[in-house]
Formats: C-alpha cells, structure tokens, sequence
C-alpha cells in the first residue's frame, strides 16, 4: 500500500519504511508525527481525495533535522568595471521516516499532527483571529496563544490584574477595548 501526502507545499508517494527530506516541521528528532493531506491511497483498491482522503493518514517518526545541499548562485556582469554577485543558500530540511498508512480512523493519541505551515502560523487558534487587534501580528497572538488567550472574549474579560500576570507579551489596555468590541460582533 502506499499514499500520496502533501506537505510544504509538495507532493510525495511514499510506503511504509521510506525516508523523505521535506520541508522543516517543529518536531524534535524521536517525535511521531502525523499527516492528515493525504490525496491519494493506493493498493488493492486506489481511492482518490477531492481534495483529500477523508480519515488516511500517514504516520512518520523524525529522525533529524538537518540542512540541504549548498546552493551557490553566481552573477557576473561582463565589460569594463562591471559587478560580481555571489549569493549561497541551505535549505533546512526534517528527515522522517514513514512508519505507517492509515486508511481510516486515523489514531492521533500523542501523536503531532504535522502540517504545512511553520511553526508560528500552526499554533494560532482558528476560531478568533487575534491579529485583527491594532499592533497584534502573528508574533504576539502566538505568545498570546500560549499564554492562554486564544479568543476575543478571554482578552475582553481580563482585569488589571490579570494583565499585570502575563509575562509572555505585554498585553495594552486598547487591545482589551477592541477585544471587547469584537466579541460582541
């Protein structure tokens, strides 16, 4: 059996036991992660997502996080006092290896679901966007994610005191005004 998954904006096929580079994922080596992009399943009887399976997974576990090869771009421009450029680039990569193909039913019990967004962008909650606060971007509402407050009414119901506690960003009393305005609607 073996599965198509999307991640960083690429596609792989991969079996059990395979061992990709894809793109970094915030995940320490020895961590299980999972893949819910799946497109494709295939085998015995191929299913094929619109978009994606419903229920497959794939489960990897991470063996390092490691840098790509080095890229050297070279731009020379020719004739009498021209200019040279050298740029170098490496890409940092995960190595995973593929442990199993989930058809369906997907177990997620202390497993990371891998996704493909960095690290910052996966954390923020989905059901209010704090970066609609003036001066809040996607920096602060991750900290302020972590700190506990992921919706509009949480940051509207803190006191004084309350944002004197947060040592993980400094919170404004302006935040707490729009915060309150928005949660009504």
């Amino acid at each position: 059996m073996f599965a198509v998954l999307k991640t960083g904006g690429k596609q792989y096929k991969v079996h059990a036991g395979d061992v990709l580079r894809i793109e970094k994922l915030a995940a320490d080596a020895g961590e299980t992660i999972q893949f819910n992009d799946i497109l494709m399943l295939g085998g015995d009887a191929p299913v094929v997502g619109a978009p994606f399976v419903e229920g497959a997974a794939v489960q990897a576990e991470v063996i390092d996080q490691i840098k790509g090869e080095k890229l050297i771009h070279f731009v020379k421009r020719r004739r009498k006092h021209s200019s040279k450029r050298t740029k170098g680039h490496r890409q940092k990569l995960t190595l995973v290896r593929i442990t199993e193909i989930l058809a369906s039913g997907s177990d997620a019990t202390g497993v990371k679901v891998a996704t493909g967004k960095s690290a910052p962008a996966a954390n923020i909650a989905a059901s209010d966007d704090l970066t609609q606060l003036t001066g809040v971007g996607p920096a602060a509402a991750v900290k302020l994610n972590d700190a506990g407050l992921t919706s509009f009414a949480q940051i509207a119901a803190l006191s004084a005191d309350d944002i004197a506690g947060i040592e993980a960003v400094k919170v404004k009393p302006e935040w707490v005004e729009q915060a309150k305005d928005l949660a009504k609607g």
